[in-house]
C-alpha cells in the first residue's frame, strides 16, 4: 500500500494520527469484509514465502554479525513451517464467527426503556514485539478481526522481515477496501524509541508488549496507555508426594514443546522434601536425554553434586531455554506461597492424586490458570474449542490469562428508550 509522504510530525505521532482515522472507519465495517481482509492477509503471506524469507535472511546475517543472543536468533529465524502456521492461524481467524455486535443483557434496566451492551472495538492497538515477525503478521490478524487498527513496532534485529511482512499485508487489505492506516508500521530506520508511541495516548488505546520480561517492564513503566501485559516462562509445578514420576516427566518435557516461544514453558519445579531421591535421579536423568539443563537449590546440590546450583535470583526470573531448576519445600501451603512470590504468575502446575490438595492448590496460587495434572503446553492455534490466541497475560488489570479475539473489544452500554417524556 503506498502511503502519501506525511508532515513534520515525528513517524509514531503520524502512525498513530492515520490508525486512529482509520480505527474509526474500521470499527464500522461489515464483520464479513473483516473476515475476508483477514483471508486475503492468509493468501498473500502465503504467495509471498520467498520475498518474506528473503528478507529474514538479510535479517540473520546482519543479527549474527551484531552478536545478538542465539534466543533472539531463534525467536527471528523464519521457517516454511512457521510462515505456514501463520497462515492456518490467520484462516482460522477469517472462519471464525464475528466477535463484535455480540448483544448481552445489562445487568440493569430504567424504567420505560430497555438496556443491554454488546461487544466494539477498542480502537488502536500498538503491537510492540521483540523478533517473531510472523507474529507481528499474527496480531494483524486478530486486529482486523475485532475492527481495531494496529501499529507493529518491531525490533531492529527484525526490520527487514517486518518490513516484507507488512507491505504484504497492507496491500492484501487495500485491496479489500479496508481504510488505509488499518494497519502501521514504524519501521528501525526512523529511530523511533518504544517511548514515543506507547505515550500516543490520545490516539493508541491498548499497548501490547510481547518481548522478555525487561522489555515488557518498560514498556509498562514508561507507557501512557494502558497496556496488557503478556508473559513467558518461568512457570512452576508442584509435585506431591502421592503423584506419578510420569505424570510430572510428561507434563514438563510437553509445556516446551510450543515453539519457537515456549510460553507456560515449566522451569522451576518444588518438590516435597520427603520425595524419595530415587525418583530424583530417575527424573533428572530422563529430562538430560532429552536435552535439558538441571539445575537445584542449595539443598538438592550439596545432596547431588552432580547439579547446577540455581542462583537466588533464577527463581523469579524465566530461561526461555531447555532448563529446569528444582527446589524442596515442606508442604503445599509453602509451595504456594513461594509460587505466589516468584511465579510469572500466568500458569502454574500441580501433579497429585489428592483432590483436596488440587483444590488448595486452585484456589490459593495467585495465577491466570493453574493446571492440575495437565500439561500447561500452550497452542495458539489449538485443536479443540472455537479460539485463537495471541499469547498469555499475567495482569489482573484490563483482561488475564489467554489473549483471544475478545480480549481485543470492550463493552458499549446502550439504553433504548420508548419515547415517553
Amino acid at each position: 500500500m503506498t502511503v502519501e509522504a506525511l508532515d513534520d510530525y515525528p513517524e509514531p505521532i503520524t502512525s498513530a494520527k492515520r490508525a486512529y482515522q482509520a480505527s474509526l472507519k474500521l470499527g464500522c465495517t461489515k464483520g464479513a469484509d473483516r473476515s475476508r481482509a483477514v483471508l486475503a492477509m492468509a493468501k498473500a503471506i502465503e504467495h509471498s514465502f520467498d520475498d518474506i524469507l528473503e528478507a529474514n535472511t538479510l535479517d540473520l546475517e546482519a543479527s549474527k554479525e551484531m552478536a545478538v543472543p542465539e534466543l533472539i536468533l531463534d525467536w527471528l529465524k523464519l521457517t516454511p513451517k512457521r510462515l505456514e502456521n501463520t497462515v492456518e492461524i490467520l484462516q482460522r481467524l477469517g472462519e471464525l464467527s464475528d466477535p463484535l455486535r455480540r448483544i448481552r443483557n445489562a445487568d440493569y434496566q430504567i424504567e420505560d426503556s430497555q438496556s443491554y451492551t454488546q461487544l466494539m472495538p477498542l480502537g488502536v492497538i500498538g503491537f510492540i514485539y521483540e523478533a517473531f515477525p510472523d507474529l507481528g503478521a499474527i496480531a494483524a490478524g486478530f486486529c482486523i478481526k475485532t475492527g481495531n487498527s494496529i501499529i507493529l513496532k518491531g525490533g531492529a534485529e527484525a526490520s527487514h522481515s517486518n518490513e516484507a511482512i507488512a507491505v504484504v499485508l497492507q496491500n492484501a487489505i487495500a485491496e479489500v477496501g479496508l481504510p488505509p492506516g488499518s494497519l502501521e508500521l514504524i519501521p528501525a530506520e526512523h529511530g523511533a524509541s518504544i517511548r514515543d508511541l506507547i505515550t500516543q495516548d490520545e490516539y493508541v488505546n491498548l499497548v501490547i508488549p510481547y518481548a522478555r520480561s525487561s522489555l515488557v517492564q518498560q514498556v509498562m513503566r514508561q507507557a501512557t496507555c494502558p497496556v496488557l501485559k503478556s508473559a513467558m516462562g518461568n512457570c512452576y509445578l508442584y509435585w506431591s508426594l502421592n503423584a506419578s514420576l510420569d505424570m510430572v516427566r510428561w507434563m514438563i518435557i510437553d509445556s516446551h514443546q510450543s515453539q519457537p516461544d515456549p510460553v507456560n514453558a515449566i522451569e522451576k519445579v518444588l518438590i516435597h522434601r520427603q520425595a524419595l531421591p530415587s525418583s530424583l535421579t530417575v527424573l533428572w536423568n530422563s529430562l538430560k536425554e532429552k536435552g535439558f539443563e538441571i539445575r537445584g537449590d542449595a539443598e538438592l546440590v550439596e545432596a547431588f553434586p552432580q547439579l547446577h546450583l540455581a542462583k537466588e535470583g533464577e527463581w523469579g526470573s524465566a530461561y526461555l531455554t531447555k532448563t529446569v531448576a528444582f527446589k524442596l519445600v515442606d508442604s503445599l501451603e509453602t509451595a504456594i506461597a513461594w509460587i505466589n512470590q516468584y511465579s510469572s504468575g500466568h500458569a502454574d502446575c500441580i501433579v497429585t492424586e489428592s483432590y483436596q490438595e488440587s483444590r488448595q492448590f486452585a484456589l490459593g496460587v495467585n495465577s491466570a490458570s493453574t493446571y492440575i495434572n495437565a500439561s500447561p503446553r500452550f497452542s495458539r492455534n489449538p485443536s479443540r474449542g472455537d479460539s485463537v490466541f495471541l499469547g498469555m497475560s499475567n495482569q489482573k488489570g484490563h483482561r488475564r490469562g489467554f489473549i483471544s479475539l475478545e480480549t481485543l473489544t470492550t463493552v458499549k452500554h446502550i439504553v433504548q428508550g420508548n419515547g415517553r417524556f
